[in-house]
């Protein structure tokens, strides 16, 4: 007999595979991780280069977070164009525009 923590976890593991195996999910999950490094970054994300580092480790983050600059805006572009894409595809007759 299943007890109400397996049909608990049962519910909670299909729900979980449902929203994953969304057509949305890639693309909203890009536009989540650009608009979270963002954030963390005007929260004083760089606040590793003020501390006392090896030359290595002050380089490596610094090319880390040049690179996730230059690359985080044109992958939040083409995850909000997708998201629209398939918004606009997905809708139906009656939500059109006349």
């Amino acid at each position: 007999m299943k007890t109400l923590k397996d049909v608990a976890a049962h519910q909670y593991f299909v729900a979980a595979k449902r929203v994953v195996s969304n057509e949305y999910f890639p693309a909203g999950a890009v536009l989540f991780g650009v608009v979270l490094f963002w954030t963390l970054g005007l929260l004083g994300g760089l606040s590793l280069l003020s501390a006392g580092q090896t030359l290595l480790t002050t380089i490596s983050w610094l090319l880390f977070v040049y690179a996730a600059t230059v690359l985080s805006p044109i992958a939040g572009l083409l995850a909000a164009t997708d998201l629209i894409r398939r918004w606009l595809r997905n809708r139906t007759p009656d939500d059109a525009p006349a």
